[in-house]
């Protein structure tokens, strides 16, 4: 794997002085106190998505906790309780939107900060036989 050590000058980020990508591996991680503004940049990204996880997944439960009445009474859907359709319907379907999100967000700091996931294939002067081998 090849690393991308090299950004645009046009596309640099002003850094606030963080560590030195050659000593990234050697610097202890701290979620409390990022050593890198991508690494703060990524860690938003992180803590909004959790709690916006723990609204859908615990928020159905809760409300029915809270407010059994009205969550066990209020039907859609041919019958079917609230708290059941938001359950079973909403609870999946959030989890599978904050993911696209997450993914989003980090496409997002990756072009911020000229981050790139494509490997270049190295070349040889010769051709390469269907056996691996050269020809």
């Amino acid at each position: 794997m090849t690393e991308n050590t090299t950004q645009d000058a046009e596309d640099a980020v002003e850094t606030d002085g963080g560590v030195k990508t050659e000593a990234y591996l050697d610097k202890e991680i701290n979620i409390f106190k990022p050593a890198t503004p991508f690494m703060r940049d990524h860690l938003k990204v992180i803590w909004l998505s959790f709690l916006a996880w723990i609204l859908v997944v615990f928020g159905p439960t809760t409300a029915t906790f809270l407010a059994p009445e009205l969550m066990t009474e209020t039907t859609i859907l041919n019958g079917f309780p609230l708290h059941f359709f938001l359950a079973a319907i909403f609870t999946p379907l959030g989890a599978l939107l904050l993911s696209v999100g997450y993914a989003m967000q980090r496409d997002r700091l990756d072009t911020k900060y000229g981050i790139s996931h494509e490997t270049e294939e190295e070349t040889d002067s010769g051709t390469v036989a269907a056996d691996g081998g050269n020809e």
